[in-house]
């Protein structure tokens, strides 16, 4: 026999709080032992409160005026209160969480399906607006352990869904509550599809995220227009300010890979160009004793340090606009292995004499498939950059070993005479799962026979 569990029709409600009459709503477990409370445990003027919540919430009252609504029950949603303002004119309406005010950005949308904290914590992403093209977002909270920084340098989050609870078990704290205490803002119920395929479309656009009522939409139009993220330097704002050392490995809890070997200490010094914190436990899991330094580093303090290998990290914004950088890789090339990754990847191709350039709307997301012509297997990658390595610019003895298989474009560099391989994706994120871990070893292998 089936089991049922009454709940009050919402079209018997009187005001005083009395039910006339019910529905009945199969359980779909009848066999369960557990049985949730009936309407008639609840008090009455309780009871009447919390189905006008939930009918509120859903849509489902009818018949009543949004004044006779609120006269019972406080509204349970949020009106608009932000504006996002693109340079391309368009205006979008959305609604606000985490930090208030008016902010600037390079808008670029990511196809991740999972990872925000991740996300939001890497440096690269510093200068721009993210937006989500998964729509529901939150649902996972945010935990200490997830952080692939010291702190979020990314402008803003732009989303179409914003969780109203969370439901993992590493929750320490809702994404709302992360943003707001590191000033960051962000947007949700905005038409996150149509933005992409603008985007898709018409390429990146500077935006204007806002809270302020009293900016007009001129205003902030006119701040879209103004600001400029093509040649400025925004490594410099990410970087470490001094030397570190890094001893942290890949947690025993999370490793993968049993062939690790932790038996040979290489001495890797590791450029810090917004650096995640997941390439350096990868480095360390592999069994190598790492220093960290900033960006404005000189080579030849490094050299000092007589490493066996260095790694260029990956970075925000426009190669080009670091010359000190690329002086500083080409004064390392030769001497020691060198790996590079993302902004590293890119500097090095400066350095061999190549050319960057910037792309239309950028790779960002966890799904990208690459080629590897070393091994002739697909690789399913992380990544994040808007600018890359022109391979027909590059000089003889320089080979292209991976492509985007997107868009064809330059995904990894290798020169055996150098000692040097890179790539323009994120080796240590795990969307394959590990498909690209190996390239960690590769560069173990290069400093062994190096050190031979």
């Amino acid at each position: 026999m089936a089991t049922f569990l009454r709940f009050p029709s919402p079209t018997t409600i009187p005001r005083d709080g009395s039910f006339l009459s019910s529905s009945l709503v199969p359980l779909q477990n009848p066999s369960s032992h557990s049985f949730l409370p009936s309407f008639s445990s609840i008090p009455a003027p309780d009871a009447h409160r919390l189905c006008l919540k939930a009918q509120a919430a859903s849509g489902a009252v009818h018949g009543h005026s949004d004044r006779n609504v609120s006269d019972l029950v406080e509204r349970p949603w949020k009106t608009n209160d932000a504006r996002l303002v693109l340079e391309d004119g368009s205006i979008w309406r959305a609604k606000s969480f985490g930090a208030s005010g008016t902010q600037v950005g390079e808008v670029v949308f990511n196809t991740s399906l999972t990872g925000y904290q991740e996300i939001l914590t890497d440096p690269s992403y510093a200068g721009q607006f993210v937006l989500m093209t998964n729509p529901h977002i939150g649902n996972t909270g945010v935990n200490p352990d997830d952080e692939e920084s010291r702190q979020c340098f990314l402008a803003g989050l732009v989303i179409r869904s914003l969780s109203i609870c969370t439901s993992n078990w590493r929750c320490r704290e809702s994404l709302g509550e992360y943003l707001a205490k590191r000033n960051i803002m962000g947007i949700y119920d905005v038409d996150t599809r149509a933005i992409t395929r603008r985007l898709r479309q018409d390429g990146s656009l500077i935006g204007v995220l806002s809270t302020e009522e009293s900016l007009t939409d001129e205003h902030l139009l006119d701040l879209a227009r103004k600001w400029k993220i093509v040649g400025v330097d925004l490594i410099t704002g990410v970087s470490c300010d001094a030397p570190y050392e890094w001893i942290e490995k890949t947690n025993t809890e999370w490793e993968f890979n049993k062939e690790c070997s932790h038996s040979e200490n290489f001495h890797v010094v590791a450029y810090d160009f917004g650096i995640k914190h997941n390439i350096l436990r990868r480095l360390a899991a592999y069994g190598c004793r790492i220093t960290v330094v900033p960006s404005t580093w000189p080579a030849s303090e490094t050299l000092n340090l007589k490493p066996d290998g260095v790694l260029f990290s990956n970075g925000p914004g426009d190669p080009a606009a670091v010359p000190y950088a690329v002086q500083t890789v080409k004064e390392i090339i030769g001497k020691v292995p060198v790996f590079g990754i993302c902004m590293g990847h890119q500097l090095i191709g400066q350095a061999l004499g190549g050319r960057t350039f910037k792309m239309k709307f950028g790779h960002h997301g966890g799904n990208h498939p690459v080629g590897n012509h070393v091994n002739g297997r697909v690789e399913i990658s992380a990544q994040n950059h808007n600018y890359a390595v022109d391979p027909a610019s590059l000089p003889a003895g320089v080979e292209v070993t991976h492509r985007n298989l997107n868009d064809n474009s330059c995904a990894g560099l290798a020169c055996r005479e150098l000692n040097l391989i890179s790539l323009q994706y994120h080796p240590e994120s795990s969307p394959g799962p590990h498909d690209s871990d190996p390239a960690f070893k590769e560069f173990i292998q290069l400093m062994k026979a190096n050190k031979a």
